[in-house]
């Protein structure tokens, strides 16, 4: 790959990685899409993106390239007949377009599994999985970046966070939460504290533990009175506290 091109792909990874996150939890109610669109955007944005290593070989850049062009592929019903066909790769139903961008970027990992651009891949897939309302799969997947990234690593702790959303998507609320409450306790830690209590109070609610919800919502918008957050979280609060 060229010079120009792997300067453009590296340019274009600190927006797809923001995609990354927000694929995971496509469909997944409101609360969560705060989480991703809101805090983890924020969270990449603010850091900015860890740089690719320069021994990563090139053919592991082209396919990864190949792999993310899906995300500006088509999507809807074929054209009338008598009607040009549209340009570029296009898919009927998104879902069709995130089953073949789960294979592009599990191929990427599969084949460059410690490298950036394979760690990076194996999010992606990920996410994919999460899209496809697969969180099985998904957090086998964000594991995988788990122990290739580190989990004190950027990487590792989106991942955590990913996995903690996996589980709670699977059911699996106990290490769900724990992941969670652990991630909160460190407040100079790369993800916000504040999206993780969000998330972690919405997921209390939907396991029916009112109480341990409100507590962390109370918890948000004491500790984080500021934050973006903490607007929901006190209408949360104030449709708990009123009378059934």
């Amino acid at each position: 790959m060229k010079r120009t091109e792997r300067h453009h792909l590296k340019e274009n990874e600190l927006g797809h990685l923001a995609m990354g996150a927000r694929d995971f939890v496509q469909g997944q109610g409101r609360s969560v899409g705060l989480l991703v669109t809101g805090v983890l955007v924020v969270l990449i944005a603010v850091l900015g993106y860890v740089g690719w290593s320069n021994h990563v070989q090139g053919q592991a850049h082209a396919l990864l390239a190949d792999a993310m062009a899906l995300d500006d592929a088509a999507v809807g019903p074929p054209p009338a007949p008598g009607s040009p066909a549209p340009a570029g790769v296009h898919f009927a139903t998104v879902d069709e377009r995130n089953q073949a961008s789960q294979q592009k970027f599990k191929a990427v990992a599969d084949q460059y599994p410690s490298s950036e651009a394979g760690i990076f891949a194996r999010y992606r897939e990920a996410g994919m999985w999460m899209a496809l309302r697969n969180p099985s799969n998904a957090a086998s997947a964000f594991e995988q970046v788990i122990e290739k990234a580190g989990s004190s690593s950027l990487y590792g702790q989106l991942a955590r966070l990913g996995l903690a959303e996996a589980q709670a998507q699977s059911g699996q609320l106990d290490p769900a939460v724990s992941t969670m409450m652990e991630m909160a306790q460190h407040k100079d830690g790369p993800v916000p504290v504040d999206g993780i209590l969000l998330r972690l109070a919405h997921i209390y609610l939907d396991a029916g533990k009112t109480t341990d919800a409100q507590q962390t919502f109370t918890r948000l918008v004491s500790e984080y009175p500021n934050s973006p957050f903490a607007p929901d979280a006190r209408r949360e609060l104030s449709t708990l506290k009123k009378p059934s």
